[in-house]
């Protein structure tokens, strides 16, 4: 089935929607304050050294400090197999300067993923200038293909090269002419990074990676590709210079869209954003899916909502965990959900149901680009997965933290803050020797003063021999109070 690609562009951010069938497949948005920084090289300074983590915090200029495990140093996995590894604190120290490439974008709390082994992405293959292996993409599983294709590039490389590549995917029906052109293109572009490398200061950036657009063309956009359609004229004509040079095979599926209609709306693309971003998901039969994302894992509950079926109970749960698994596989590209993700399907007695659900998800997931690893079921009936993250969710690109409950999802109840406030009084009571104490308050908590805790305020002005006073703040949420001394 051909993939559309629809392209919104405007000062601000870039907005990606990968379309099959009309409906929406994967959404990436890169904002111009702040761009992904995969890929990105750098001249880092060694912030400081974990020797129990075996570890490094790493300054590359970034808010937060980046980080560096000993696994992602090149020079400790140039050891010898089984031979044993250097600690890092006899690879690194304090203060020293070091060349680093970012793995994984932050997320939440955490710093930028870093290694010292960089690679640069070019269209058709990945340069590695430190390691002379020879790689060929998993996606290609033919070995006579995989052989003739190590074959081919081995004979284009120049003289004395001590590089590596890994050819990708694109490469399989790439001419002579082009896998040279590309060879030849990440050799400068490294030696350029190399060169200022010895001569900026710690921190400096040194390379970035392309645009979401450009990296649209050279990275989704293939042979099953229909259109690839931009809404803006300044970036169509600079996504048709890219394609020029380094994608020729996609530049004549670049349109530039003209229509007074916003090109989002055209295809209900807002709209659908809109739902990637709620907890849960309608099913087509009336289940629904439930979506917790935390920072250790995400979580997708299965549910028959309203669905009866037509013959038996087991047949409902099958049918329902079936049309799941589809959508499962959807949403997780759709809101780009990394790391461990557990699927709680409604349970099966029949092993054979169990194995069919199974298979489904495995077929529906196997569209996706990123690499995926499905356990199965596991004692307690759940499906356990992994998919790469290497950068942010919709939800974390889009949102933030409830102001009011700070991302818990619940707030403390308004007596309960009452509760906190009588307590706070009588603290400060004990402290201060106050004519009268204030309590600043939002309407609920106020409210539940003068009405179901007006005997317990005044028994604590008794207490404390005190006049208590009583202010509504509107602009504060349930949890927040303070207590003013007059």
């Amino acid at each position: 089935m051909t993939e559309d690609i629809l392209i919104n562009c405007t000062p601000q951010e870039t907005r990606v929607a990968v379309m099959q069938a009309g409906v929406p497949q994967e959404l990436h948005v890169e904002r111009a304050a702040s761009r992904g920084l995969v890929g990105n090289i750098y001249v880092g300074r060694v912030a400081r050294v974990l020797p129990g983590m075996q570890s490094a915090f790493i300054e590359i200029g970034l808010e937060r400090a980046a980080f560096l495990h000993v696994a992602d140093i090149w020079e400790e996995r140039q050891s010898a197999p089984g031979a044993p590894g250097k600690p890092i604190e006899k690879i690194l120290a304090d203060g020293q300067s070091l060349l680093v490439q970012v793995i994984k974008d932050p997320i939440g709390t955490k710093g930028a993923r870093l290694s010292t082994q960089i690679s640069i992405a070019g269209r058709l293959v990945v340069y590695l200038p430190q390691d002379p292996h020879i790689g060929i993409s998993q996606r290609i599983e033919d070995e006579t293909e995989r052989q003739l294709l190590r074959d081919k590039l081995q004979q284009l490389l120049p003289e004395g090269e001590s590089g590596g590549f890994i050819i990708r995917t694109v490469a399989e029906n790439a001419t002579d002419a082009e896998l040279r052109g590309d060879i030849e293109y990440l050799r400068k572009l490294w030696h350029g990074i190399r060169g200022r490398a010895f001569t900026s200061p710690a921190p400096t950036p040194l390379h970035q990676d392309l645009s979401l657009a450009q990296r649209v063309l050279r990275d989704i956009a293939g042979d099953g590709t229909g259109r690839i359609v931009v809404d803006s004229r300044e970036n169509f004509q600079k996504l048709q210079a890219f394609a020029t040079e380094y994608t020729p095979k996609v530049l004549a599926k670049l349109e530039h869209y003209t229509g007074e209609r916003p090109l989002f709306d055209l295809h209900n693309v807002e709209d659908e954003i809109e739902r990637a971003l709620a907890r849960r998901v309608e099913l087509k039969s009336g289940g629904y899916l439930i979506l917790d994302q935390t920072e250790a894992l995400t979580t997708i509950d299965v549910n028959t909502g309203g669905y009866v079926g037509i013959r038996n109970f087991d047949d409902t749960i099958f049918k329902t965990n079936l049309e799941a698994a589809q959508v499962i596989a959807r949403q997780l590209r759709l809101r780009n959900l990394g790391g461990i993700i557990i699927i709680d399907f409604i349970d099966m007695e029949s092993a054979d149901h169990r194995a069919a659900v199974l298979a489904e998800l495995s077929k529906a997931l196997a569209r996706d680009r990123t690499r995926i690893t499905v356990n199965g079921f596991s004692g307690l009936g759940l499906v356990e997965m992994t998919r790469k993250r290497t950068r942010e969710s919709l939800e974390q690109v889009l949102c933030e933290s409830c102001a009011a409950c700070g991302g818990r999802g619940v707030v403390k109840t308004a007596q309960t803050v009452c509760y906190e406030v009588l307590r706070e009084i009588l603290r400060e009571a004990r402290q201060f020797n106050a004519r009268e104490f204030r309590i600043l308050a939002s309407q609920s908590v106020i409210d539940l003063f003068l009405e179901e805790e007006s005997q317990s305020l005044a028994m604590l002005g008794d207490f404390i021999g005190k006049p208590v006073s009583m202010q509504v703040e509107t602009s504060y949420g349930q949890e927040q109070f303070d207590i003013i001394l007059i």
